[in-house]
């Protein structure tokens, strides 16, 4: 699917850095979004030229991240759309600030039989009162996804990059559970889309379409956590910004546990480093600080990362897998920590 992700790239017009802004005329249907409704459909908003939601239509640009979240191994294909006239600004802290009439899509998918098989398309919309999260979900004959505002189960059979088989029952959120990652102070929030995470194609791309504005001030940017040409130290931080600080942040929902992964934290304690848990339960397995330095067996964050058990596994939802090159990262830099 990366294969496809570039074929898509590609075709997407104004991706490349020299391409001229191409917003005028866009189709997408700027009334859908804005509406108080919820579409049945994901065609309705006008997002895709193909029935099957692989060609963007114009305005609609497909986005890449330096780190993505893990996701049971799914393959994502991300867009920004960004009303025509409109412009995104990311303030001092490299936070993306979408205007009004904004959308991000956001579809999983996986080969499956050796075709690549759209499962579900997530998409976040910027009404006048806020963002609203809705959950669509792709038919076998991949020509309609439809809204399940209840989320749903839907049972995949497909080999992970170790070239293991896997059977997993992949779980759409409902539109409650998407609060539980997307959420900060308690209101729905983009959480992927930030300067230290967009990759140079797209921040490219973003500037030559004039959909960005960017802070004169420097930001810290994440290297991709597989890569192994990077330090390991930051690439152990890109994973743990990624797929855990949404809610491990300052003001996010797991901000009273005092452990705080953003890529740009800087206390070591906030980190778990020696750091014992604010309310010990049977998901501390026991051990007695989130990162023991040295001793990856002994730290409650390795546990949970490669816990399967309701109440233990971290992150809570969006997976029932264990991150196996995750945890090896994790482990790896936790042990090369001093123990003093």
């Amino acid at each position: 699917m990366r294969l496809l992700i570039a074929a898509i790239a590609l075709c997407t017009a104004g991706f490349a850095v020299s391409a001229a802004p191409d917003r005028a005329g866009a189709p997408v249907k700027d009334a859908v979004i804005l509406a108080d409704t919820m579409p049945r459909t994901l065609a309705e908003f006008g997002f895709f030229t193909d029935a099957s939601a692989w060609q963007p239509n114009q305005g609609v640009k497909l986005y890449t991240l330096n780190s993505p979240l893990f996701s049971d191994y799914a393959e994502k294909y991300r867009y920004i759309y960004i009303p025509e006239g409109e412009q995104a600004v990311a303030d001092e802290e490299g936070v993306v600030q979408f205007p009004v009439g904004s959308a991000l899509i956001k579809s999983f998918g996986y080969k499956i039989d050796g075709k690549d098989r759209l499962l579900e398309t997530r998409v976040m919309l910027h009404r006048s009162d806020g963002w609203i999260a809705l959950p669509y979900v792709w038919n076998d004959a991949q020509t309609e996804a439809t809204l399940k505002v209840a989320g749903t189960r839907i049972p995949v059979r497909f080999t992970d990059p170790s070239g293991e088989v896997q059977s997993i029952s992949y779980a759409v959120p409902n539109k409650n559970q998407c609060k539980e990652c997307h959420s900060l102070s308690g209101a729905v929030m983009p959480i992927g889309p930030k300067l230290r995470n967009l990759s140079p194609d797209t921040l490219a791309m973003l500037r030559a379409n004039d959909l960005l504005k960017i802070p004169a001030s420097d930001y810290a940017a994440m290297p991709d956590y597989a890569d192994t040409t990077k330090p390991l130290e930051q690439r152990a931080r890109a994973y743990l910004d990624i797929n855990c600080a949404h809610c491990h942040n300052r003001q996010g929902s797991a901000s009273n546990s005092g452990l705080f992964l953003t890529y740009e934290e800087a206390s070591s304690v906030h980190l778990g480093i020696g750091k014992r848990p604010v309310a010990a339960g049977r998901g501390s397995g026991g051990l007695a600080f989130a990162i023991a330095p040295g001793e990856p067996d002994k730290s409650i964050m390795l546990y949970r990362l490669k816990s399967l058990e309701a109440g233990v596994a971290m992150p809570e939802v969006g997976r029932s897998l264990v991150h196996e090159e995750g945890a090896a990262l994790l482990s790896e830099w936790i042990a090369g920590m001093d123990k003093n």
